[in-house]
């Protein structure tokens, strides 16, 4: 039996257990699309599986339900990959650890893929079940979300019939939302120098952090452990000399990143001096973020001598520019909506290759102008400093609608199921309903979804009592 077997609704959690076995990183989705079309084949449905992984499933309409427009069902099929340092998961071959606690559904050790598995595990339980009403069915699950909405935009939208869509991405119960931002993403790349020295070799960590989602969790104030390294590099080669060896931190430029690794090289360690400085900065950064981030830890440890290839001085000087002084989170909130970021960027990779020092960042903003002048700010700034910036991934912003029925209806419904009104919002993070607005003539979408916290970080958690009322709540839409 599985982990979920005794929870309710007994055949969400059974497709969501199933797509938890299988490795489902972004750009990984082989498999789990695979499985999705074998689903469909097996019970006669009509599908598309296009060479992007996107599928596409088709229901007809329950009997008396053959007159009503038909709905589309939407979700993402890959997952952001994070474990902890001593996890042993192997993302592209071993499923997850799934555990229950109160009312939880976790991973040990990992991200849980709640964001998007459950939209999936909702889908694939409607589409299995021939008791539920429902007009005619659209189920489309996409590829490569996570890492700038590809499988979306690879899309052949002209296979779909419906105009009206649930989109299953968003992760706060009671919450519908009705636009979001658009973005891209953009890659820096600094040619490296490098020299040879000698002395003690030694790695300066930066870890502790909660890190997080770049788009809905950019305003909780968290630290950016790549940005908090670069200080404290700073601070160390201006008291010890220090050389650098190399840096890496995050791994992925949507995902605020947790920890950061430098390796490094001091001609004349002071084990004294070092270890003091990062102690005054752990004290610094947690001081600064005691609010969201009260256990960053600063460290450094030496693994001894050694001769090795470093950063030349310039080299050096123009990475801790790029990494210090280019913007990172908030530039602006709406004036519009109260709450609202308008537009914001994250560092979210740092990584050291063969010749090239590689910023990776992640933009939004529902204000297309925004956005392209971030992006010119990025360039100018990067190339100031030698660096070479290209940005890919880029998705429209999905604009709220003034008129929209299906809007309407979830509001009503939602109403009468619980006894209050859901808030009606708009997200600074990307959904698909941009591109996919784009490609369906007059789309009346809304997103919504049960409660997930802490998503893209391995203290992610699916709440099982609202996977319950999400599910209900979603029947009767459908029904009605």
């Amino acid at each position: 039996m599985g982990v979920l077997s005794k929870l309710e609704p007994a055949g969400v959690w059974k497709f969501f257990e199933d797509l938890c076995g299988i490795p489902h990183g972004s750009g990984n989705e082989k498999a789990v699309s695979d499985y999705c079309a074998a689903f469909a084949g097996e019970r006669g449905f009509r599908f598309w599986q296009d060479e992007a992984c996107n599928v596409v499933i088709r229901k007809e309409a329950s009997p008396g339900y053959e007159d009503r427009e038909p709905l589309i069902l939407q979700g993402h099929l890959d997952m952001v990959c994070e474990k902890k340092p001593d996890c042993d998961i192997d993302f592209e071959k071993d499923g997850l650890r799934l555990r229950i606690s109160g009312d939880d559904v976790y991973a040990e050790g990992t991200t849980l893929g709640g964001d998007d598995g459950i939209a999936v595990a909702y889908a694939l339980a409607i589409l299995d079940d021939d008791r539920i009403l429902h007009p005619a069915l659209e189920a489309v699950f996409t590829t490569s979300e996570e890492v700038g909405m590809d499988g979306a935009t690879a899309l052949d939208a002209s296979v779909l019939k419906g105009h009206t869509m649930l989109n299953l991405d968003s992760e706060e119960e009671g919450v519908l939302l009705t636009g979001c931002a658009g973005g891209c993403s953009a890659g820096i790349h600094l040619p490296l120098l490098r020299e040879k020295r000698s002395g003690q070799r030694a790695v300066l960590t930066v870890g502790g952090l909660k890190g997080g989602h770049s788009g809905t969790e950019i305003d909780k104030g968290r630290g950016n452990a790549s940005r908090l390294l670069a200080l404290v590099l700073t601070e160390l080669q201006k008291e010890a000399a220090c050389k650098v060896v190399s840096i890496a931190g995050g791994l992925k430029d949507n995902a605020i990143p947790r920890e950061c690794r430098a390796e490094l090289l001091f001609p004349n360690y002071d084990p004294e001096k070092a270890e003091k400085l990062c102690a005054a900065c752990q004290e610094r950064f947690r001081q600064e973020y005691g609010g969201s981030d009260p256990e960053i830890t600063v460290s450094v440890r030496v693994q001894g001598e050694a001769q090795t290839e470093v950063f030349t001085e310039e080299t050096c000087a123009h990475a801790l520019t790029l990494l210090t002084e280019l913007p990172n989170g908030i530039i602006r909130m709406s004036e519009d909506i109260p709450g609202l970021v308008q537009t914001s960027l994250n560092l979210g990779v740092v990584k050291t290759g063969d010749d090239a020092l590689i910023l990776r960042y992640s933009l939004r903003s529902s204000v297309g102008a925004e956005k392209e002048a971030l992006v010119e700010q990025l360039s100018r700034m990067s190339g100031r400093e030698g660096a070479s910036m290209k940005t890919s991934g880029d998705y429209p912003a999905w604009e709220y609608r003034k008129c929209s029925p299906l809007r309407e209806d979830c509001v009503r419904i939602y109403e009468e199921l619980f006894g209050t009104k859901p808030k009606v919002e708009a997200i600074h993070a990307g959904l698909e309903c941009g591109i996919l607005a784009s490609k369906i003539a007059d789309l009346d979408c809304v997103s919504m979804g049960p409660e997930i916290r802490d998503i893209h970080t391995t203290e992610e958690r699916l709440s099982i009592s609202s996977v319950q009322r999400t599910w209900k709540y979603i029947l009767e839409i459908l029904k009605r």
